[in-house]
């Protein structure tokens, strides 16, 4: 009697036929999340669009530049049309306002210069969103960002995209095995930008040319104190700018219109040497400034750390690794030295400026593009 061979995997790795496979596609309503839910609909996948409807400015319609707005679920609702598969719109203000923005307010109030797009992927996308895909029996959810899963000996790695100008791995570190294990990130090998419009165009899609978002989806134009001021009233009040020793240079119109390495629109000029800001004190109501050389940090204190490496990260007194403690620069040498599971201390093998309490450093293993998970940085030097 011959054996039964195990049925041989599809495209996401999945043993089953692509129609006998679910897949959930979380669409904001932009051109990659729509190629990404055409292309798999053309593979013959039980696609099941959902968009998140995470916040409503009232001139959401008319906004551009943002996701998950009113035009957004239009644009993605359309798609779904197109192509022929079922489309779901959940309203997650209340959990979006909750887990992302009244975090993001209370954190840039504190001095800190908070990153919300990392907390919603982690939050509100890879798990509510993970969870009611769980809940429609998908065999596993798939997005549009620009990022790899490779299978390593240990199981599903995390690697940054093919095309370094795209690479989202920044915003994703805080994806935990549990959550890689069913994510699915298709556009990740794709060499550029151009090559998804292509495959829109491919597919007759209506985004095809739709500009990509560029703000935090709930401050429009960037202006990052407009929004501070109306979920925060008061946070906007004068204080004074002062040195490193405490002497009073001037005011200033609130801390939050202050950024860490702000050297424009100070208001101090007359002096000899450029002044940046060090530091924001908002108890105090102060604003630091000091020369250059005061932005330098070598050693970064982490916290609240997801670790994707094989071994445990308490494993080994020190990892060498490369980190980002930006999104839009590189990674560098570093040594990781754990004090917990969730917490180490990063040596920056190369001294940075700018390295801000709220930001995220991110690991990445040396001399390769597997990403090995961060943390938050937490205080300043």
């Amino acid at each position: 009697m011959p054996l039964d061979r195990p049925a041989p995997l599809n495209s996401l790795g999945i043993a089953k036929p692509p129609a006998e496979t679910r897949v959930v596609v979380a669409m904001s309503g932009g051109v990659d999340s729509s190629v990404v839910a055409a292309m798999l609909a053309e593979e013959g996948y039980d696609v099941v669009g959902v968009t998140l409807q995470l916040y409503d400015h009232g001139a959401a319609l008319a906004k551009k530049g943002a996701c998950c707005a009113g035009r957004d679920i239009h644009d993605a609702r359309r798609v779904a049309e197109e192509m022929g598969f079922p489309h779901y719109v959940l309203d997650y203000e209340n959990t979006f306002r909750e887990a992302v923005i009244d975090e993001f307010a209370d954190s840039y109030l504190a001095g800190a210069t908070p990153v919300p797009c990392i907390r919603c992927n982690e939050r509100v996308k890879f798990r509510d969103l993970l969870e009611t895909a769980k809940d429609l029996e998908a065999d596993c959810m798939a997005t549009g960002h620009y990022i790899q899963r490779k299978m390593g000996e240990a199981g599903p790695e995390l690697h940054c995209a093919t095309d370094p100008n795209r690479d989202q791995s920044y915003f994703l570190f805080s994806t935990t095995p549990e959550q890689l294990a069913y994510l699915r990130f298709p556009l990740g090998h794709l060499a550029s930008k151009a090559e998804t419009r292509a495959l829109a165009a491919k597919y007759g899609l209506s985004v095809a040319d739709k500009p990509d978002s560029q703000d935090i989806c709930f401050v429009p134009d960037g202006n990052y104190a407009s929004v501070i001021e109306k979920l925060r009233p008061g946070a906007a009040d004068p204080g004074e700018i002062v040195d490193m020793d405490g002497n009073v240079l001037g005011e200033h119109r609130g801390v939050i219109h202050y950024t860490i390495g702000q050297r424009r629109g100070l208001g101090i000029g007359g002096l000899a040497d450029p002044l940046y800001v060090v530091k924001l004190d908002p108890e105090a109501r102060q604003v630091v400034v000091g020369p250059k050389e005061a932005l330098t940090t070598r050693i970064v204190p982490v916290r609240e750390i997801n670790w994707l490496g094989d071994a445990p990260l308490t494993a080994r007194p020190e990892w060498e690794v490369a980190v980002k403690v930006r999104s839009t620069r590189p990674p560098r040498p570093a040594v990781i030295r754990p004090i917990s599971e969730t917490e180490a201390e990063v040596e920056l093998l190369t001294p940075e400026e700018g390295v801000s309490p709220g930001q995220a450093c991110v690991f990445y293993a040396p001399d390769s593009t597997r990403v090995l998970g961060g943390g938050w940085i937490w205080r300043g030097k």
